[in-house]
């Protein structure tokens, strides 16, 4: 966690497993200016994902870490970090990243994750993309929407920094409440680094507090 604003533009690692949405949203929001932070180290777990070919022709650093590479969760967890470490980055985000990592101690606090769901409803392990809109839809809820949370070493349970919600409308598909979702994913969670980077953060045990400028 920051102390102090940074009088240069953040260091980021962006964690991805698809298509890269999120990461390109990110650089999106660099590119037009409303985000102060340097070209991203990007870690994906497979090589064969289109974030993958996207970042590369971008001429972002990238690397492929594999789970299936690692016999668990804590060696495959290092194997991420260090390759962070090396990069210097301030903040890792994770963007679509599947894979269940442990957090080590000197990137608590320093670790991002996006749901697209209001935590800590359908949220945990097997929630993840299309599966949660199906889940939102099939139980009937009147709203849902995006959480961006401080990650831990356990699925979408960390201390939660920004919540947006959307209405669910009575016609809703999974598609087109993934369109809406992400909508308000592309917003929040460029918000919640900036916040970040401004050290406008404090978390207090499981609870996040937004400082004043």
């Amino acid at each position: 966690m920051l102390s102090q604003p940074l009088d240069r533009p953040l260091k980021l690692g962006v964690l991805i497993s698809g298509g890269g949405t999120t990461l390109k949203n990110l650089i999106a929001e660099q590119r037009a200016g409303r985000l102060d932070i340097a070209d991203p180290i990007v870690i994906a777990s497979r090589e064969d994902c289109g974030g993958v070919i996207w970042a590369r022709e971008e001429g972002f650093p990238v690397e492929v870490i594999s789970r299936g590479n690692f016999s668990d969760t804590e060696s495959f967890s290092e194997a991420i970090f260090e390759k962070l470490r090396e990069a210097e980055v301030d903040l890792v985000t994770l963007a679509g990243f599947l894979s269940l990592i442990h957090v080590p101690e000197d990137f608590l606090g320093r670790v991002m994750n996006i749901h697209p769901s209001l935590i800590p409803a359908f949220c945990g392990q097997g929630y993840y993309g299309h599966k949660v809109h199906e889940a939102v839809l099939e139980r009937g809820v009147k709203v849902s929407g995006c959480t961006v949370h401080f990650a831990d070493n356990q699925y979408d349970h960390g201390p939660i920094v920004l919540q947006r919600a959307v209405c669910v409308s009575d016609d809703e598909t999974p598609d087109s409440l993934a369109a809406k979702v992400f909508e308000q994913e592309c917003e929040l969670y460029p918000e919640a680094i900036r916040l970040y980077a401004t050290a406008r953060l404090n978390v207090e045990g499981r609870r996040v507090k937004i400082l004043d400028p």
